[in-house]
């Protein structure tokens, strides 16, 4: 019974140095207030299943600054990835009750609710393994990256490092890859594309949809509203290549649509925010 005693007393320390130890080997993303990573862990998780193919690992990737990144692909992706993108610090703790409710209602893992912040961790330092640690690493870093860096810079970060498809990464590459043009020229259309590809973006094409794309494209558009949001200026870190041309104009959502979101609104600041501020977010 003393043994018994002990390993139970014990059990709480252990779990709590198993705890602290994750915590303090957790990434510094300090530096991410002014620079651009060069890769990330996504990227170098299909570099090695590419050369495990015996194939030469590809990548497509140019960063653009986040004020060059349409405004139409930007309400897109907040509409399917993360709605409530403005109002959380990292976790969504609504969409985790409704999960966890779907979840256990269909007795199966049928719904997620990880927001871009999660998102970005997870592709940045992390894999897509369901590993309860893992998970455990992902919320930790998505709650850092929110205390170090402004919303507009969270989004510029994860606009330019998720996969588009096969070694394509990244706004501006997918806007060229699939539609013959830069990121800052996308119409909604194309933009509600892109977004509704996100989902399955190695199975699921922009540049040749099936139907079922088509079908989530259509979703994606009668949720993104009828008025643009104002852009939101996150300045590039310094010495990350900009184009020499000016943004195109943020072109209107097409004719017909509702005029706002179902359900909750996505608004964004309405004041320019720049990386390595305190990431307060004007409403």
């Amino acid at each position: 019974m003393r043994w018994l005693k002990r390993i139970l007393l014990a059990i709480p320390a252990i779990l709590f140095g198993y705890l602290a130890f994750i915590y303090l080997t957790l990434p510094d993303v300090r530096s991410l207030r002014t620079e651009n990573p060069r890769t990330t862990a996504f990227m170098e998780l299909r570099a090695r299943e590419a050369r495990l193919r015996g194939q030469e690992p590809k990548r497509v990737q140019t960063w653009v600054p986040y004020r060059r990144i349409s405004q139409q692909l930007v309400r897109a992706v907040l509409v399917t990835e993360d709605a409530r993108f403005w109002q959380h610090a990292g976790l969504d703790y609504e969409q985790i009750k409704e999960s966890m409710e779907i979840n256990l209602e269909r007795g199966e893992f049928a719904r997620g609710a990880s927001t871009i912040t999660q998102q970005l961790a997870k592709n940045l330092y992390l894999s897509p393994s369901k590993n309860p640690v893992r998970k455990l690493k992902e919320l930790m870093i998505a709650r850092r990256l929110e205390h170090e860096l402004p919303k507009a810079r969270i989004l510029e970060l994860y606009l330019n490092v998720i996969e588009w498809g096969d070694g394509i990464y990244g706004a501006e590459a997918a806007a060229r890859t699939y539609f013959k043009k830069r990121a800052s020229q996308l119409t909604a259309q194309e933009a509600a594309l892109l977004a509704a590809a996100i989902a399955n973006p190695r199975i699921m094409n922009p540049g040749n949809p099936t139907a079922r794309l088509r079908r989530r494209q259509q979703m994606v558009l009668r949720r993104m509203g009828a008025v643009t949001p104002p852009p939101v200026v996150a300045t590039a870190p310094a010495g990350s290549p900009e184009p020499a041309e000016e943004a195109a104009p943020v072109p209107p959502v097409l004719p017909g649509l509702p005029g706002s979101l179902p359900g909750q609104a996505v608004p964004p600041p309405v004041s320019p925010i720049k990386p390595g501020g305190d990431g307060a977010v004007q409403k």
